[in-house]
């Protein structure tokens, strides 16, 4: 997960079946169709995933499925903090850890509360290396319970103790990812940039890939974008690939995931638009918004000429 390859990191939905339960073989056709689209690798056990909705035990059966069903083909990353003491937290890094992935991701905003300072935040960062062996790990800027973005400055501190190899950006700021990966050259660690706004200039700025919501709706186009961002001969379908992307954002934010498991239906995926989050209605105009997103990705990669398998 280095930025010699730039690839796309889905941030993988659970299906659930209508009575809440988690839907396996679901998993198991949404984590082929990642890997079938071309993706880099997986981000299991995340916010999209409502990481939040589910047990210690079932995070750790979605892993271990995820990465059965991957079977080597790429790496799989996953969440592994969730709150309380650092030694609680250690102690779940590792069991995440021991399911084979290739790193465990810390949620920023779960190792310090609001209100407090950077330092106490980077000592709980340093106290969790510390209690985690020789763990790769890495960071995402998890919006919830409130978003606590890494200063490049601290970034390139955790990055410089050979520990830290992946972060998920959600900075929205393309400033201060450029001074991130100025800060971080060098290493093996991989910046892949959620924000799909400004996907392109990402991409030449050097991170490593994106790591988006826009992945579970159509993964290939996502996977299109990071093969092709920079090919002058196709400028054009590039800019309209990323005014596609900027123009729907709202559209794929709202009353997320449950948009996206509809749109998916909609692919032809067996998954049902159960959420155990609750997101907002589901309404008729979200239905319309959602069905109308569909027919014009259906138009786009008709141009582009992107091959699908659902």
């Amino acid at each position: 997960m280095e930025n010699s390859q730039k690839g796309f990191i889905p941030v993988m939905l659970t299906p659930f079946l209508s009575n809440g339960n988690i839907d396996y073989p679901a998993l198991t056709q949404l984590t082929e169709i990642y890997l079938q689209a071309g993706s880099s690798g997986l981000f299991a056990n995340c916010l999209s995933s409502e990481m939040f909705e589910l047990t210690d035990k079932e995070r750790i059966q979605v892993i271990k499925h995820v990465i059965k069903v991957v079977n080597g083909a790429v790496p799989v990353v996953a969440t592994g903090t969730f709150g309380g003491p650092i030694s609680k937290q250690a102690d779940f890094v590792k069991a995440v850890s021991d399911t084979g992935v290739e790193a465990v991701i810390a949620i920023t905003s779960l190792l310090a509360n609001e209100e407090e300072s950077d330092e106490i935040f980077n000592d709980r960062v340093f106290e969790l290396l510390h209690q985690t062996d020789e763990i790769p790990m890495g960071f995402y800027e998890c919006p919830i319970p409130y978003k606590r973005v890494l200063k490049p400055q601290q970034l390139a501190d955790f990055v410089a103790t050979g520990r830290v190899i992946y972060h998920k950006d959600t900075s929205l700021d393309l400033i201060q990812i450029k001074e991130k990966l100025k800060l971080t050259d060098g290493h093996a660690f991989g910046l892949y940039d959620a924000y799909m706004v400004h996907a392109v200039e990402s991409l030449k700025a050097g991170t490593s890939g994106l790591s988006c919501i826009q992945g579970n709706y159509f993964p290939e186009l996502i996977v299109w974008l990071c093969d092709h961002y920079n090919d002058n001969h196709l400028k054009d379908d590039v800019a309209a690939v990323q005014n596609f992307l900027t123009d729907n954002m709202d559209v794929m934010h709202n009353v997320y995931p449950v948009v996206s498991k509809y749109f998916l239906q909609k692919r032809g995926l067996n998954i049902s638009t159960f959420t155990r989050r609750n997101v907002g209605a589901f309404t008729s105009d979200v239905v319309k918004e959602v069905e109308k997103l569909f027919d014009d990705y259906t138009a786009l990669r008709s141009e582009l000429n992107i091959e699908v398998f659902i």
